[in-house]
């Protein structure tokens, strides 16, 4: 790894559905940041959605764990931390030479064929939402503090699908 990359990528990905524009919890706009809750926003676009949303069950999460950890190792990737929830997944990883994307797309992707391949409810629609996001982590003390985010701080902030 040479100076100019990051320590490791924060990756986040959701579950179709489950975080919309608008979302009450936060949301995040392409290309300029967080965004302020827009409650009207977010039932227009929960109105608007063309599939029933799929929360992951746990031999689902299961699943989508294994194959994390299983295409990190293939790819030579370290995986300090991962966690997936029953409406979005959480992975911090070093990628040398890879850009966040598109270690997020490839992670998604190989999920995605996982849980078609064992799921028909999964199968001829969308898994996961559109894109996802990714940051840089350029300290140690930033990636401790993501690793414990990841690995502890979820429980704690029941960030789960609020189907209201």
């Amino acid at each position: 790894m040479n100076n100019d990359e990051p320590l490791a990528c924060f990756i986040t990905w959701t579950v179709y559905g489950t975080f919309l524009q608008g979302d009450i919890r936060g949301w995040r706009k392409r290309r300029k940041g967080e965004q302020l809750p827009q409650p009207r926003l977010a039932e227009w676009r929960r109105e608007r959605l063309k599939h029933s949303i799929e929360l992951l069950d746990e031999e689902q999460r299961c699943s989508v764990s294994c194959q994390i950890e299983r295409l990190c190792e293939f790819r030579g990737w370290k995986l300090w931390a991962h966690d997936t929830r029953t409406n979005h997944v959480h992975v911090v990883a070093t990628d040398a030479g890879y850009a966040g994307s598109k270690v997020r797309d490839q992670l998604k992707a190989n999920c995605t064929r996982v849980l078609r391949e064992q799921w028909p409810e999964f199968v001829d629609r969308p898994v996961w939402t559109v894109g996802g996001d990714w940051q840089c982590i350029n300290s140690e003390e930033e990636l401790e503090q993501v690793i414990l985010y990841v690995s502890e701080a979820q429980d704690r902030k029941g960030i789960e699908h609020d189907p209201s």
